[in-house]
């Protein structure tokens, strides 16, 4: 079954109106643009059989550093992508990434997530702490996460990589 992928207008509306509002009362250094993906899933066969197999994930978000709490970086992120059940999902994140060395290139943290999607948790919307880990150079960050298998939330460990690119 083809499935396409799509915003409900309300949550469109919305997204565009906080990233224009949040836009013009802050600096760009702050901002990056995030783009989606790629996904792993870890028990192969039983995504096939539920037709949870699709690893390329393009999408688009934005994310928003804070600056320094608890010794480490404070960041919003929101964004929607289409996922591995090829069905859009959308986020909103808060979240904390810890430096791991002395130039802040390694990063390793966790984001509370509000999440809606059909693929997941029955196409209930849910908010779950996500771990998060990042990979700083010059111009990208490289960002991996881990969706565990948890109930119906989520249904196959799943590992997925997405890009920063820090607007200056």
């Amino acid at each position: 079954m083809t499935r396409t992928p799509m915003l409900s207008p309300c949550l469109t509306r919305l997204l565009l109106t906080a990233a224009l509002l949040s836009a013009s009362a802050v600096e760009a250094g702050n901002w990056g643009v995030n783009v989606y993906g790629l996904s792993y899933h870890w028990d192969r066969d039983q995504a096939r059989q539920n037709d949870w197999d699709n690893e390329f994930n393009p999408g688009l978000g934005v994310r928003y550093q804070l600056g320094s709490w608890l010794k480490a970086d404070a960041i919003l992120d929101a964004g929607a992508y289409y996922d591995s059940g090829r069905n859009t999902a959308v986020y909103a994140a808060a979240g904390l990434l810890w430096p791991l060395d002395r130039d802040k290139r390694f990063n390793l943290g966790v984001a509370i997530t509000a999440f809606h999607s059909d693929t997941y948790n029955q196409g209930d919307p849910f908010i779950a702490p996500i771990p998060l880990f990042s990979l700083r150079f010059d111009r990208v960050v490289v960002n991996l996460t881990h969706f565990p298998k948890v109930g119906n939330l989520n249904e196959i460990h799943t590992t997925a990589m997405f890009l920063t690119f820090p607007l200056r």
